[in-house]
């Protein structure tokens, strides 16, 4: 028997040998494993056919029950079956291999039998691994951790791609018993940290393997190697193979999910993924590569239900990515500084630095603020530390404003933060744990994946349990042909639906399309909504009251007023000239002048003294009964406003002249005389008009010169460069005034280049 305190790699044990002869083994041994084959695990079948589904039953009934015998072993007999039985090994990485995902369940036909043989075999390989990352037992079954740490090493039974496994299948329930177990193990081997940096590279070439796939270049510092100039062309998302796009989204999802629920349940690795720039990495990514997948999803011809299901696991990695990031920032930049560590002032830089990164990354930046709000990290940071620039956290804070106003998208009035995984109190154990889990294998599960995704990266609106409601105000938001883009956009993607019932759709979450989509494909309508007729059609538009009866305007009832008239003079309505018209007739025609002769001839009759009769009825109008015959010679001699000069008196007025038109041939043509020889007069005096130039110029010389004199300037002799004749000798002003010319000529279009080569000269820059 082994000694009970005595570690298991140091005990020793009796047994008899193969003759019957006893011996002494080592408590580990492989001569001490029990004969028994455990075979691989296969996931459960995507049709169901009665044949498939009996042989995975048969399967998983198998794996069940050697998994539960390995259980019930004892210390020292279950690590010699673990360390030295392949089979077993082979069967539990099968699991982690094939075992379906979260969202893999939406697409399997779990019958209750298969639902409850899949929960069993779910519990017993986490018991299992929980049972091989444990050191101590008790106080009597334990081993040295160092030389536990190198039988899991050495043994490869944990690596870094099982940890992420186990992360992603047994998260959800299980968070504390795998954080123990993950931190257990690289606590007792902390080789592991090595092979976490060497994995690192690895995990980052996903996004560009997903990137080099769709045809997209990730640019700027974060690419990882720049794009070659003689690299084929690959087909984009809009062009490649449905099934190939499919399988891209797929391995996004689960790449997505499998770092982030490691992260979460392990945060100490945060620091390995921060040191190889993985902040600097996913949201490059996350703004190339999601818009061209969504819109390959939304625009290309998919079956209904596959198009749903690659539109879930897409919203659900976005979601993953953004909640990643936001992982990597607190654990590696927030925390520190909450906890009050050293160099508090390092750490804030550096999220301010990552904040300000991500601000070219518009997408990804509104959807990262409208799950985790950066105003509440610059919040915190600056109750840490007062000593924060004021001036950059607002450029912070402005540069959010801006992403959300350039993208479209309306910040909501509330952020509802995801809280992770359900929390399950310590004294459950592995078997309480272990049932939390296999839950996510029901249809509940699939209900809740299924509310956290939204048809789009929406953030805190992907972990809203009920949908959310918009303001189903009167007036709507939107115009008419932006009304009708939505009802079509909606209309491709769901076409059973009716315009009717899309339209309520669209009033009630106020005419966001994305989230009527989201709730539509989730079955998260309003209670109102659901009551209403999918099919149910458009109603029909009601006739406006005619505005012709309320009508006021000035042309109203005229003899062209077709709204009220039903027969109209057409003979006077014509387009462009009048047909039978003739320019020329239309001019010389005179007939208006002959009608307005009569009038102004009348004002030609100009009587001085009008004699009136007695008893003459027009003598009422002169009123000469009351005429004063002495206030009249009264005021005879006074000329009143006979001196004035008043323009408009009746004295300087210009007498009334017909107008020229409507005199007579002869006046007419007497007034031309008269207007020739005054014409005539005044001919010399026209000619003044326009003078001389050359006596202006005289007259402005003499006028400077006078002026010049005044002052007391002399006058500047004139210029003389001719000179004498040649061969008669020049005088010294003739050589001054050459002088000048050639030292002045350069000022305008030369440049001055005389002047700088005589410079050059003179300092010895040019040979002379």
């Amino acid at each position: 028997m082994a000694c009970a305190v005595v570690p298991l790699d140091q005990q020793q044990v009796t047994e008899s040998g193969p003759l019957g002869k006893e011996r002494i083994l080592p408590a580990l041994h492989p001569d001490r494993k029990e004969e028994r084959c455990f075979v691989p695990y296969k996931p459960p079948p995507e049709d169901g056919s009665p044949v498939e589904v009996e042989e995975f039953l048969e399967h998983a009934r198998f794996i069940a029950e050697d998994l539960e015998w390995l259980l019930a072993l004892p210390h020292d007999k279950f690590w010699c079956q673990v360390v030295f039985d392949e089979s077993l090994q082979r069967c539990l990485d099968s699991y982690l291999h094939h075992a379906p995902r979260g969202l893999d369940v939406a697409t399997l036909p779990l019958s209750p039998a298969v639902a409850d043989v899949q929960r069993a075999v779910h519990k017993a390989v986490f018991l299992t691994f929980l049972r091989m990352a444990t050191h101590k037992e008790s106080k009597e079954h334990f081993f040295t951790p160092a030389v536990f740490g190198e039988i899991i090493y050495d043994n490869f039974l944990f690596d870094i791609p099982k940890i992420l496994d186990l992360c992603v299948l047994f998260g959800k329930g299980n968070t504390q018993l795998l954080h123990k177990m993950i931190e257990n193990i690289f606590t007792q081997q902390p080789a592991y940290y090595n092979d976490l940096d060497e994995t690192l590279p690895t995990v980052l070439q996903v996004f560009h393997t997903i990137l080099d796939k769709c045809g997209l270049q990730c640019e700027g510092a974060t690419a990882m190697e720049p794009m070659k100039l003689t690299a084929q062309k690959q087909p984009t998302a809009m062009s490649m193979n449905l099934e190939e796009l499919g399988d891209i989204v797929l391995y996004l999802c689960d790449s997505t999910t499998t770092i982030h629920a490691f992260l979460d349940i392990f945060p100490a690795a945060c620091s390995s993924f921060h040191s190889h720039g993985f902040l600097g990495r996913l949201p490059s990514f996350y703004e190339v590569a999601v818009p061209e997948l969504e819109k390959a999803i939304r625009k290309r011809n998919f079956d209904k239900s596959l198009q749903e299901d690659l539109w879930k696991r897409l919203s659900h990695s976005c979601r993953k990515m953004v909640e990643t990031t936001h992982l990597l920032l607190h654990h590696t930049c927030l925390q520190p500084i909450l906890e009050g560590r050293e160099n508090k002032q390092t750490f804030a830089e550096e999220l301010l630095q990552y904040f300000t990164s991500f601000l070219p990354e518009k997408r990804f930046l509104v959807d990262y603020d409208e799950q985790f709000p950066i105003a509440d990290d610059i919040s915190l940071l600056q109750q840490a530390l007062p000593v924060i620039d004021e001036t950059r956290t607002s450029y912070l804070l402005q540069g959010v404003e801006s992403a959300w106003d350039s993208t479209g998208r309306r910040r909501p009035q509330g952020h509802i933060q995801n809280n992770g995984a359900s929390s399950f109190s310590t004294n459950q154990g592995a078997a309480g744990g272990t049932a939390a889990s296999s839950d996510s294998f029901g249809p509940q599960e699939v209900k809740e994946s299924r509310g956290k995704v939204g048809d789009k990266p929406r953030g805190a609106e992907a972990t809203m349990n009920d949908p959310q409601r918009g303001n189903n105000g009167a007036v709507c938001p939107v115009s008419g042909p932006e009304l009708e883009s939505l009802l079509s956009c909606i209309g491709d993607l769901l076409p059973d639906l009716g315009e009717g019932f899309l339209l309520a759709c669209l009033q009630e979450y106020d005419y966001n399309s994305e989230l009527v989509i989201n709730n539509i494909l989730e079955d998260r309508l309003a209670p109102d909504l659901e009551k209403l007729d999918r099919a149910m059609p458009r109603p029909v538009k009601e006739e406006l009251p005619a505005v012709l009866n309320n009508r006021s305007n000035v042309f109203d009832d005229d003899e062209f007023d077709v709204f009220r008239r039903e027969r109209m003079d057409m003979s006077r309505i014509w387009k462009g000239r009048r047909k039978g018209e003739n320019t020329r007739e239309m001019l010389n025609d005179k007939q208006h002048i002959a009608e307005q002769r009569a009038r102004y001839q009348a004002y030609e009759t100009v009587v001085d003294e009008v004699v009136v009769e007695p008893g003459d009825p027009a003598g009422d109008a002169y009123d000469l009964d009351d005429y004063d015959d002495e206030y009249d010679d009264t005021y005879d001699m006074n000329q009143v406003g006979a001196n004035d000069l008043d323009g408009d008196s009746l004295l300087n007025r210009r007498p009334f002249t017909v107008p020229q038109v409507l005199r007579k041939g002869t006046k007419v043509e007497h007034e031309e005389q008269e207007e020739d020889e005054d014409v005539s007069q005044n001919h010399v005096n026209r000619d003044h008009f326009v003078q001389d130039p050359a006596l202006l110029r005289e007259r402005a010389e003499a006028k400077r010169a006078a002026m010049q004199q005044k002052k007391g300037v002399h006058p500047e002799r004139p210029s003389n460069v001719v000179g004498r004749p040649k061969g008669q000798g020049q005088t010294a002003e003739t050589f001054l005034d050459r002088r000048k010319k050639e030292a002045n000529k350069s000022r305008v279009s030369n440049h001055n280049r005389r002047t700088m080569a005589d410079r050059k000269r003179n300092k010895g820059m040019i040979p002379s």
